[in-house]
């Protein structure tokens, strides 16, 4: 059995997303269906829609930051109960047998790779899946997170699912926390949360901008300063000073100038995927203080739940525009020119239903 569904898709690469209805399967014994109140907007709904990463299905609806209300479960769920107020994120499957699954870090699953909440294969009704930007969803209660937040809050949540998880795994990973001296790279959707989740951590937080004009914002946030990453003099302040650099940024960049910023023994993370290539970074700046270069992928289910845990408790959400639905490709517009503060959110009370 399956159900309608009205969403908003890309029929192609160089066709706006518009209305769109589809079929979601029915909850099964194990599944949880949402009506979807919200969801966010990521870099990565841009970047699969318009075709610019490989391998987007058509049609592709987005969408991977949802927060909604439970409407149905099936009869082995546990969980969760009509009513509650759910979440889904990046991933809706995975093998779960593999030595990642068991772990709990199925973001990494090593036999399939983790299904996508959108443009991955539907493990049930087969074709591949479609993501938030709909009016509900149906998950196994295995890929679906307990929000327990204030519900005037749950919009600003909905971005947690991605860049509140992206930030907050490293950090974990790595140990951020009192008497450390971190930096985050960039302050956009995924930069504005580390600030927030580090400082939360206990850490001396500090941005790296090419834009001296965000420093107040920086501070708000709760960072301690903002350094001109373009200004030579002021990175030259910091040199050998950081425990921990969380590289936010989605652009291809000169990464020695921050390894160099490095205490020994320091990390660099990077969590933004470039369309091309980083220039190589030096192996001196390595070498010579037992320097890390690493790269992290969103969390596991557990460490998800973790997080948005955390961020109740610590009163932490994203920063957030709200949209109709039908202003998605201004959005996307507004994106790629980085005028967002700091998130899109879609209030899919506004969603159309295809013609």
């Amino acid at each position: 059995m399956t159900t309608t569904a009205n969403g908003f898709a890309a029929q192609s690469p160089a066709t706006p997303l518009a209305p769109f209805s589809f079929e979601r399967r029915a909850p099964g014994k194990t599944d949880v269906a949402i009506d979807i109140a919200f969801c966010g907007v990521c870099h990565s709904d841009l970047h699969t829609a318009k075709g610019e990463w490989e391998g987007t299905l058509y049609p592709c609806v987005p969408g991977h930051e949802i927060v909604g209300r439970v409407t149905a479960v099936g009869s082995d769920v546990t969980k969760f109960k009509v009513g509650d107020i759910a979440g889904v994120g990046c991933m809706v499957d995975s093998c779960g047998t593999c030595p990642s699954c068991t772990d709990g870090e199925e973001q990494y699953c090593e036999t399939t790779g983790f299904v996508g909440t959108y443009n991955g294969p539907d493990p049930v009704l087969g074709g591949h899946t479609f993501g938030g930007y709909s009016d509900h969803i149906v998950v196994d209660e295995g890929f679906v997170l307990k929000v327990s937040h204030p519900e005037a809050d749950l919009a600003a949540v909905a971005p947690l699912l991605c860049a509140g998880i992206t930030t907050y795994s490293p950090l974990k990973h790595w140990k951020v926390g009192p008497g450390q001296k971190v930096g985050i790279v960039g302050l956009g959707g995924l930069g504005h949360m580390g600030v927030k989740i580090a400082n939360a951590m206990g850490a001396e937080v500090y941005v790296f901008s090419t834009s001296p004009n965000k420093r107040d914002d920086a501070k708000r946030l709760g960072a301690k300063d903002l350094i001109v990453s373009k200004d030579a003099d002021a990175m030259a302040e910091h040199m050998n000073s950081f425990d921990f650099i969380l590289n936010t940024v989605a652009a291809p960049h000169n990464l020695d100038p921050f390894l160099e910023l490095l205490k020994r023994d320091g990390t660099m993370t990077l969590v933004g995927v470039p369309a091309e290539p980083h220039p190589s970074p030096s192996v001196g700046n390595l070498i010579f203080r037992r320097r890390q270069l690493a790269g992290s992928l969103i969390g596991g289910i557990a460490e998800t739940q973790e997080m948005l845990d955390f961020c109740n408790e610590h009163g932490l959400v994203s920063d957030i525009e709200m949209i109709r639905m039908n202003e998605i490709e201004p959005a996307y517009d507004r994106m790629v020119k980085s005028d967002v503060k700091y998130r899109f959110v879609i209030d899919m009370a506004s969603m159309p239903t295809a013609a």
